[in-house]
């Protein structure tokens, strides 16, 4: 039998170590106790690999946990029979394994404070020795792993394919058939030495003995030898509930899916997670596992050590004037006997009438929503279970939506705007319990096995597609649900709402809001824009049309009727002039909703219009447009047909819906400048710049609202989010212990207070005379005549990019003809090395407005490499 040699890459000689245990076996042992030079270490970190890898799975765990400014002392083993330790001759069950590794822990000696860290079967036995020895314990923290299989679940496929007889040895121990297979779903492809680390402990099938064995091993019923071993782990593990916890997941793992992070969540319920979205069953090297692990140790397990009894301080949010809680619910309640109409949304083909008009009133939306709230609490439904809403604008969506707030059920709301994988990702990801959905929500959920419960919207429960579908019931059966005192509302500290991000800088991100702060996002509408309502004249309250998808729910929470106009919400630009007129005509709305892409194609087809559609826009008072930069020349466009309207441009974000405002009087006023002006921060909203170094990353340190500084933006305010779902990294790096979400946008204020948005600081670009960012030398060049739209981007490394810029323009499509180019330059003012055009900019999937600049890009660098 042939023992590897030599220190594979990204291990430091220092760390390795071999060790004997009191039973004669010798263990290959990495242990970065030299490598600290004298530092003393917080506490011990003790990692334990699955199958089939071994202790460099920990390498970058190791690495950073050494050069943190709070050290920690890393010990990663090799398993007996595995890696590099000794093959013992003997399998290695469940609970001789949690006996070896006591073994190993005498041996070297460890005392608290211990934190674990796991991965795949080494996350049971790592939490298995965690329960065994919680006097030294300080935290527990797994990547993909599992610790029961839950009732009803089939065994992975991977996992049952493996264990067939006569396939098992085969592929585990004869080849390597297994082991390469594991490396090969990493995400990207590994490099030849990284797999090499893995690949060289395991060359001949008398090294791999120990691969079989554990795939063997793994207790799938109570006959298993280790079925006993794991119960009394699961037994154990509420012993560890006070216990800081983090769990690292890869969900495009085919092994442990998100099934069995649920259940991780259940028995841990106190366990910070992160969901690495594009990370599979090799977390630790998909993603910056590394950082998070230290951010965890220093942040949570550090301080829980140095002081048992402290508590997490709650970041400070700004309180503004306290008032008594008004229930998002509470119109519905006080209006249940009113004929008049609440909502309208389009029935059919449309015309100027009325009739063409599916409309309910408010004594309808409040029985519907008490009635189906009951209904949901028949079917199961609870407090706190997250809910998915698959339903488009209109009646059926809100009386959804406030059923489930009116129970205490989470909301989780992601538009098709998304994509399907998208869509599935973020369905998956929040862990839902029910879906409530249209057909094409439900053939999603059938043919992407998404659990919970399904009800139907639209679809007949007795139907066969309804039964193929997996329909227990539908929204109408629970309209007609015999009416019964619902339970007291959620308390404000409550879930109320997981919003998706669009995803135009990466996977759709879940934004969790409490009920607190969506009572707040309503409250900063009615107070920033002086929406009227609960007048004793009807006539003098406000009527809105809702064009853009984040605010077409908030008619009945702000007391207001609303109207959906004929379009696909989730696509602004399918709406027309036409359509917008109808809908304001309908309802005589007195406010307007609307994204810059809807507003584009309403400018396009407003010659389409009747005379008496343009006479029903003129009573519009205003006009709120939001969710991308907004031009003052489309401003001024729209002013045309909708004279009488003030025309407000509100800047925000899903993590933030309002945070400044500014009219087009105040954006004429001003005129160009280096970015979009957004206005001056509404009441209650506190605004800061974190200053951006010379290579345009933001300043972790002082914060600024001196003008002409640019840097990142941080906001806070009532109606900020609560966090981040399952994306604890995310929530760590995009905040601050007083409160502030570091936005991610550039911008800067100016003289008079008034903020400025120069891009996003992914987006920011590093020549090598320093940083620039792209909003200014966008609108500049897009004042140039003949060209549309324009996008800067950078090519090459960061520090030494270069300029380019991307057209849509009138020419031809590839590199812009000498006169056009020189236009562009002229105007630029900054140095570009090449002014391409192209037939259309790839825009984000949401709002239809923002570029997408990684994509830009990368098309500019291929143009320019050649590519055709």
């Amino acid at each position: 039998m042939s023992t590897p040699t030599g220190t594979p890459h990204g291990v430091d000689p220092r760390w390795v170590r071999k060790v004997t245990t009191p039973d004669g076996h010798t263990w290959h042992v990495l242990d970065n106790q030299d490598a600290l030079d004298g530092r003393t270490p917080v506490g011990t970190l003790l990692c334990v690999h699955g199958n089939p890898t071994s202790s460099y799975l920990w390498r970058h765990v190791i690495a950073a946990a050494t050069e943190s400014g709070q050290p920690w002392r890393v010990v990663a083993m090799d398993q007996l029979n595995m890696g590099l330790s000794d093959r013992t001759g003997v399998r290695r069950r469940l609970g001789t394994r949690l006996d070896d590794l006591d073994r190993l822990t005498d041996a070297l000696d460890l005392q608290g404070p211990i934190v674990t860290l796991g991965h795949d079967w080494g996350g049971a036995i790592s939490l298995g020795w965690a329960v065994r020895h919680t006097d030294r314990l300080a935290g527990v923290a797994v990547l993909n792993t599992a610790v029961h299989q839950p009732p009803g679940s089939a065994l992975p496929f991977l996992i049952a394919a493996a264990r067939l007889p006569g396939v098992r040895r085969l592929v585990t121990a004869t080849t390597p058939i297994f082991l390469q297979a594991t490396l090969g779903i990493a995400h990207p492809w590994l490099p030849s030495r990284v797999r090499a680390g893995y690949l060289d402990p395991y060359r001949g099938a008398d090294r791999r003995t120990g691969i079989d064995e554990f795939v063997e091993d793994i207790p799938v019923d109570p006959t298993h030898p280790s079925w006993d071993a794991l119960e009394d782990i699961v037994q154990g593990l509420p012993r560890l509930a006070e216990l800081p916890a983090l769990m690292l997941w890869g969900p495009r793992d085919p092994v442990f899916t998100d099934l069995y992070l649920r259940d991780l969540r259940s028995r841990l319920p106190q366990a910070q997670v992160h969901r690495f979205e594009k990370a599979g069953h090799l977390v630790a090297e998909d993603a910056p596992v590394a950082e998070a692990v230290v951010r965890w140790l220093t942040d949570d397990v550090t301080p829980a050590i140095s002081s048992p009894s402290s508590t997490v301080v709650t970041p400070r949010r700004p309180t503004g004037v306290t008032t008594p809680r008004r229930e998002l619910w509470a119109p519905l309640d006080e209006r249940a006997d009113d004929p008049r109409p609440v909502l309208l949304e389009p029935s059919g083909a449309g015309n100027d009438q009325l009739g063409s008009w599916r409309a309910t009133s408010w004594r309808q939306l409040s029985s519907d929503v008490n009635r189906v709230a009951a209904g949901l609490l028949d079917q199961g439904v609870r407090a706190g279970d997250r809910v998915a809403l698959l339903v488009p604008p209109g009646a059926d969506l809100t009386v959804a939506l406030y059923a489930c707030l009116r129970i205490g059920a989470v909301a989780v709301i992601a538009d098709a705007g998304l994509g399907l994988p998208g869509l599935h990702r973020a369905v998956r990801g929040a862990a839902v319990k029910h879906v409530i959905a249209v057909d094409r929500g439900l053939l999603a959920a059938r043919a992407l096995r998404w659990p919970g419960r399904r009800i139907g919207v639209g679809v007949k429960a007795d139907s066969r597609l309804s039964r193929v579908l997996g329909v227990t019931t539908t929204l109408d059966d629970l309209r007609r649900t015999t009416p019964t005192q619902l339970p007291p509302g959620p308390p404000p500290e409550a879930e109320a709402l997981v919003l998706f991000t669009s995803g135009s800088t990466g996977p759709a991100k879940g934004v969790v809001y409490t009920y607190r702060q969506v009572e707040a996002i309503r409250d900063a509408l009615l107070s920033a824009y002086g929406l009227r309502t609960g007048n004793d004249d009807p006539v003098d309250d406000d009527r809105f049309v809702a064009a853009f998808a984040p605010f077409a729910l908030f008619g009945p929470g702000l007391g207001i009727t609303s109207a959906v106009p004929d379009m696909d919400v989730t696509a602004p630009r399918t709406l027309s002039a036409k359509a917008l007129a109808q809908a304001v005509r309908a309802i005589d709305a007195t406010v307007v909703f609307a994204s810059p892409a809807a507003l584009a194609n309403v400018l396009a087809t407003a010659g389409r219009m009747a005379d008496g559609d343009r006479a029903g826009l003129r009573d519009v008072r205003l006009l709120l447009s939001a969710g991308a930069p907004v031009p003052a020349e489309l401003l001024g466009q729209v002013q045309e047909l909708l004279p009488s309207a003030g025309l407000h441009t509100p800047y925000g974000m899903t993590e933030a819906l309002l945070l400044t405002d500014v009219d087009l009087p105040g954006l004429e006023a001003v005129g160009p400048g280096n970015g979009v002006l957004v206005g001056r921060p509404l009441p209650g909203v506190e605004i800061v710049i974190s200053p951006l170094d010379a290579h345009g990353a933001a300043d972790s340190g002082d914060t600024t609202t001196k003008h002409g500084v640019t840097g990142e933006i941080l906001v806070r305010a009532r109606h900020l989010k609560e966090r981040y779902d399952q994306l604890w990294l995310t929530q760590k790096v995009t905040s601050t212990p007083d409160g502030w979400h570091r936005t991610g946008d550039v911008g800067h204020f100016d003289a008079e207070g008034r903020l400025w948005v120069e891009g996003r600081l992914v987006h920011v670009l590093s020549p090598a005379g320093g940083f620039v960012t792209p909003y200014g030398v966008e609108q500049r060049i897009q004042a140039v005549p003949g060209v549309h739209r324009a996008a800067l981007v950078g090519v090459g490394p960061a520090g030494s990019q270069h300029l380019v810029a991307v057209l849509e323009a009138d020419a031809p499509g590839g590199v812009a003809p000498l006169n056009l180019a020189a236009r562009v330059r002229s105007a630029a003012a900054v140095e570009l090395a090449a002014v391409l055009v192209t037939d259309a900019l790839k825009t984000d999937i949401r709002h239809n407005s923002k570029i997408d600049r990684t994509h830009v890009a990368a098309w500019a660098a291929g143009k320019l490499a050649g590519s055709r």
